[in-house]
């Protein structure tokens, strides 16, 4: 039986990590991207990128009603990216994010006669988003199930695992240096290494050099 999947794909280092993974894994691999008028936009460039070098099949799905909705600081050039203060969550939080975006991948799957499910989200090394969480991510595999009368299969590969062991699964797959020079994680739209002052910088450089570390390479 040929299995097929649909990624939620960023072109992000996690995101492009589940990618590369997912290839290995399933027979026929779809990737889908949301643009919530985020202001890294360049992510979306990045991943049709990546897309087209692989012969991925590629959608992006417009979600801007989640910006309206939504206001943080990954839509709004007027709020400051911060790390949450006194158990807050950061104001990058998007409320209902992963929600939506699997509930309609989850849709194009089924028309597109995929049953697995794949995302990256971790609850390791995230920042408390509520939405990133293993028990989440099981609930909404049954409502899905349910809302849809389908059997999906939600695979989380990165849920267990800090930035750094993520990095040591991108090297396993044969492709640490390619997602370092040619994802998009910084949320000041820099590819590669990024901007080095944002908090996704600094979580995944930190993750890269405790896993080079680790390897003993400098």
């Amino acid at each position: 039986m040929n299995k097929k999947a649909v990624v939620v794909f960023s072109g992000g280092q996690d995101s492009t990590t589940c990618l590369f993974w997912a290839m290995e894994q399933f027979d026929e691999v779809i990737a889908v991207t949301f643009d919530y008028n985020q202001r890294h936009r360049h992510e979306l460039d990045c991943a049709k990128a990546i897309c087209e070098e692989f012969g991925v099949e590629h959608h992006i799905l417009d979600m801007a009603l989640l910006n309206q909705l939504a206001p943080n600081a990954l839509t709004r050039d007027d709020i400051e990216i911060k790390e949450g203060e006194n158990g807050g969550l950061p104001s990058t939080f998007v409320e209902g994010r992963n929600m939506l975006f699997l509930t309609f991948a989850g849709v194009l799957a089924k028309v597109k006669g995929a049953r697995h499910l794949v995302t990256g989200v971790c609850e390791t090394d995230f920042s408390g988003y509520p939405d990133c969480r293993d028990v989440f991510i099981k609930s909404l595999n049954v409502t899905l199930n349910l809302s849809m009368d389908y059997d999906f299969v939600i695979h989380t590969p990165l849920m267990w695992l800090d930035k750094a062991q993520t990095w040591e699964m991108s090297d396993a797959l044969g492709k640490l240096d390619y997602i370092r020079e040619h994802t998009l994680t910084c949320y000041n739209g820099i590819k590669g290494d990024g901007c080095g002052t944002c908090p996704a910088c600094h979580l995944r450089q930190r993750g890269l050099e405790n896993y080079l570390a680790k390897k003993g390479e400098n």
